[in-house]
């Protein structure tokens, strides 16, 4: 079974100096879309194992926006999914002056690891957030016929399970994904481990092990459907 995580592409976070929390994306990020797109549909690139069985998707407007491409290319119905939204950010943020939230981000980086749990205020927690997307995650898993065995960073995946499935979501969700399918000890700050730039794809596969399976990371944060300059993070 493969499981491809893409990031969404390049978004309009900021209008006339004012941040926007639900942005739709840029002239880039829409093309990085496409690029996205094209590499997933073709059976002749890398990752590819079959046909896709499965997209899943965030409801934000940047998601959504990159997911559309995907959906036309595979022929697949999205299926949006609300667990797989990225960290709530807080509300009085929209509309606000840009610099107001740089700020917060700067003063959130000096801080304790104990204290980043917290968030930023106004925020949702990252400790609701792990558990938000590590419970959605199996729950999603569980319904295609995959489920962890009970034993650490072991599962079990049915015979009838699908193929391959496509999430299109976030650098912060993503993160959250790999580190919950490979078991390793969350960190308030995963992007910054597991980190993916804009409508770039991770790769998890399962691998029969000890009489069940693991996710196996083949890829992280892999552009290379994109030309440089058209990278972005």
């Amino acid at each position: 079974m493969e499981l491809i995580l893409v990031r969404h592409g390049e978004p309009l976070w900021v209008v006339d100096g004012r941040n926007r929390n639900d942005p739709e994306l840029t002239e880039r990020g829409r093309a990085q879309a496409e690029r996205i797109a094209a590499r997933i549909a073709d059976p002749d690139q890398e990752p590819a194992d079959g046909p896709v069985d499965l997209l899943l998707v965030s409801p934000a407007r940047r998601a959504q926006e990159t997911c559309a491409p995907i959906a036309a290319a595979t022929g697949l119905e999205p299926v949006t999914h609300p667990w797989l939204v990225e960290m709530g950010m807080p509300d009085a943020w929209d509309d606000q002056p840009i610099e107001v939230v740089e700020a917060a981000f700067a003063e959130q980086r000096t801080k304790p690891r104990m204290e980043w749990w917290d968030g930023l205020p106004g925020a949702e927690t990252m400790q609701d957030f792990h558990d938000r997307v590590s419970r959605g995650l199996d729950a999603a898993l569980a319904e295609v016929g995959v489920t962890a065995t009970g034993e650490h960073a072991l599962w079990d995946v049915a015979d009838d399970a699908p193929g391959r499935i496509v999430t299109v979501a976030h650098g912060g969700t993503n993160s959250t994904l790999v580190a919950h399918l490979l078991g390793v000890e969350k960190e308030p700050w995963d992007w910054y481990r597991f980190v993916m730039g804009h409508a770039s794809v991770a790769v998890l596969r399962t691998q029969p092990l000890a009489g069940a399976h693991i996710w196996s990371l083949c890829a992280l944060g892999d552009a290379t459907h994109l030309d440089r300059a058209d990278r972005t993070a």
